[in-house]
């Protein structure tokens, strides 16, 4: 069943999710790296906004902290080392996306961290974590312009990025989600579409994602049998989940349904979270009987487990060439997470019980924020000293950090570094 959800996950991901996406980004004239941080991070973190709900709402206890808190690791290195090794196209990064949102995310997780550290949670707090997550929409509203400013600004120290990305600018086949045979779409860096110039039309930024327009109706059928012995075995079994969505869900890719994009955007969406639940809930019981303790399951299988959808549409994206879009929907799903722990917060302290706070526990506090903040630092040198690129080493340096930061916080959860009792899941 584990197996089979992974399959289904990346099923809505490549054939509804992501052409939605594409759709709503065209239309905002959004570029790869805001519509990865925006859209496609709250689409593919629909199941930590519904676990954190769980958490608060029905067994009133820190499940949501503890999966946000625990999967957050995963989601920068783990992902990352997947979008390195599974791609075989060398997708560049921009200096400027990187930045903004790792320095939000740091912002973010000292806020969150602040707020648990007395074990208790005021309406203020939780507000302040929604105006936070407010102001990096805003920041993101006025990205290009900051962009440019900053660029002018400490031009000197960021000729080293604008010198790299322009040497990297050679044009790649872009994302229109078609087949190869078709006509290529090409992807514009920041480079080329007027970053680093003074004047930028967004229609420009909006052909990196563009492509739609010239799709016929003459799409190829998803239940087109595949060519390949492999793939066919493949596409049998996946032929009840295709149906099933394929009658859920409209397909934006066809001329028929492509205003409907952003309902096929809500209920792939949808789709995302009951599959991930299912995901999780057989991952819990697969540690259950093999006798893993509950800590060491949360910052392993079930931190992976509600991190598939990123996974599946990051490593997606950097296949098509779209580093920005990836790195961006990784750190910026993790920002989005802050604002899932402060949405149930705020309505619990603000409209339902606001006699006193919400309790929380904050064992383990120290040695979490730690993590995260060396991960974040640990991923953004790692970038810059690879070059600013996605590629199989960046993935390899990625994946034996994520070991060694696994390892050291599995060693501390049952005790072996530092004092902490161990559970098993189910006791």
């Amino acid at each position: 069943i584990i197996l089979y959800m992974f399959l289904a996950v990346s099923i809505v991901c490549d054939d509804y999710f992501l052409p939605s996406l594409e759709i709503i980004s065209e239309c905002l004239g959004l570029s790869q790296d805001v519509a990865g941080a925006t859209f496609m991070a709250a689409g593919s973190s629909a199941p930590e906004l519904v676990t954190a709900f769980l958490g608060v709402f029905v067994t009133k206890g820190d499940i949501g902290v503890s999966t946000i808190l625990g999967s957050a690791i995963y989601n920068l290195l783990g992902i990352s080392a997947a979008c390195g090794l599974f791609s075989s196209v060398v997708s560049r990064l921009s200096f400027w996306p990187l930045l903004r949102d790792c320095l939000a995310y740091t912002i973010s997780v000292a806020a969150v961290l602040a707020t648990i550290s007395d074990n208790r949670v005021y309406w203020y707090e939780s507000a302040s974590l929604l105006l936070i997550y407010g102001c990096y929409i805003l920041v993101l509203c006025f990205d290009i312009k900051i962009n440019q400013y900053l660029m002018k600004k400490f031009s000197p120290c960021c000729t080293c990025f604008i010198k790299a990305m322009e040497q990297n600018a050679e044009q790649q086949p872009l994302v229109g989600w078609r087949e190869e045979s078709g006509p290529l779409i090409h992807q514009h860096s920041r480079t080329d579409s007027g970053i680093f110039q003074d004047e930028l039309d967004y229609s420009q930024l909006s052909d990196s994602l563009h492509g739609l327009d010239e799709i016929s109706e003459d799409h190829p059928s998803i239940f087109t049998m595949p060519e390949a012995d492999m793939k066919r075995i493949l596409w049998v079994l996946s032929l009840p989940i295709i149906t099933l969505l394929y009658l859920t869900i409209p397909d934006c890719r066809r001329q028929f349904w492509k205003n409907w994009f952003m309902v096929t955007f809500l209920i792939s969406a949808a789709w995302i979270s009951a599959i991930t639940y299912v995901l999780v809930w057989m991952v819990t019981i697969a540690g259950e009987t093999l006798g893993i303790p509950e800590s060491v399951m949360g910052l392993t299988l079930l931190a992976a487990g509600t991190s598939v959808p990123d996974t599946v549409a990051s490593v997606l994206v950097a296949r098509k060439g779209n580093g920005d879009m990836a790195m961006s929907n990784i750190v910026g799903s993790n920002v989005f997470d802050m604002l899932c722990l402060g949405i149930p917060w705020f309505i619990k302290t603000a409209f339902i019980n606001t006699s006193g706070p919400i309790e929380v526990n904050s064992s383990g506090l120290t040695y979490t924020a730690i993590s995260l903040i060396c991960s974040v630092v640990f991923i953004f040198l790692a970038i810059h000293l690879n070059g600013w690129q996605i590629d199989k080493k960046l993935g390899a340096i990625c994946l034996v950090l994520y070991l060694v930061f696994t390892i050291l916080s599995i060693l501390y959860e049952l005790g072996i570094i530092g004092n902490n009792p161990t559970r098993v899941c189910g006791n």
